[in-house]
This record gives C-alpha cells, structure tokens and sequence, in this order.
C-alpha cells in the first residue's frame, strides 16, 4: 500500500506516521477481536459502542475546534452522508463480512481501499499515475489473491 500512496514522507511528522500505525494495527487486530471475543454479541450494539467510543475520545478536539457559526447545507449534508453511510452501513456491512468469510479474509477489503483512494485521485483530482502506484496495484491484487485463497490440503497417501 505504501507504493500506491508514495513513500516521500519527508514533509510528514512523527506524530502523523505513529496514528498510522496505530490505525494499521487497529485493522489487523479489530476483526480477530470481534471473531473471537465478540462474536455472540449483536453487531449493531458492538457498533453502537465502537462509534460511541470513538466520539468520546474525539470530544476534547471537537471542544477546541468547535466553529463560531453553523456550517453551510453543504457541509452538514457531508458530514451526514459520512457518518451514516462511510461508517454506520460501512460498520455493518464489515461485521456480515466476518461473519460470511472470517476475520482474515474480510481484512482484505481494507487492503484495497488505498488503491480505490488513488483511482479516485487520479480520476477527480487529476493526480498523477506513476510507476510505483502501478507497482503498488500489483502488490495489492497478488496480497489480496493470497489472503483470500483456500488452504491447500496435503494428500496423504493411503496404505
């Protein structure tokens, strides 16, 4: 993913590449926790509380930054279509996916979100396609066949 988005991380800080990680990690760990300690509950409660969570921990920024006067239409309607359908339905739709394939294989739609981003980059900002996204595409498409292939069983010979 990293040579879909670039590696010049020259103008980035500390601070920024350590919430990556932290957000990687939250990825990779998020659908074992919910496969494995979760999964009895209702998702929608597990998500009511993940979200509610998350608003919590977003109040003291959202403190600071409050605006002096009520947004335009525009930018309300944004951040409805945000919150119900990039979170609330997205947040559903990946709790039936780890119930349908699993925890490692529904990890693989977050392996393509990169690629979709640049697509669109391309596409809406006129950026520019070079190698090493093209590269990256690559990388993406063979991670995403290997994660999602079946496990080979041995062929044990008879007797």
């Amino acid at each position: 993913m990293a040579a879909i988005v670039g590696l010049d991380v020259g103008n980035t800080s500390g601070i920024g590449l350590l919430e990556m990680a932290f957000v990687v990690v939250g990825y990779a760990v998020g659908p074992w926790i919910l496969a494995r300690y979760l999964s009895d509950l209702p998702s929608l409660g597990v998500i009511a509380a993940s979200l509610g969570l998350s608003a919590a921990v977003y109040v003291p920024s959202a403190i600071v930054q409050f605006p002096r006067s009520v947004p335009g239409s525009h930018v309300i309607l944004s951040i409805v279509g945000l919150a119900v359908i990039c979170t609330a339905l997205a947040f559903i739709l990946f709790f039936e996916l780890i119930a349908e394939v699993g925890p490692v294989r529904a990890t693989v739609i977050t392996y393509i979100n990169p690629a979709v981003a640049a697509v669109l980059g391309i596409a809406v900002l006129n950026e520019r396609f070079t190698v090493g996204m093209g590269f990256g595409f690559v990388l993406v498409l063979a991670g995403s066949i290997l994660a999602t292939a079946g496990v080979r069983q041995p062929i044990v010979a008879e007797p």
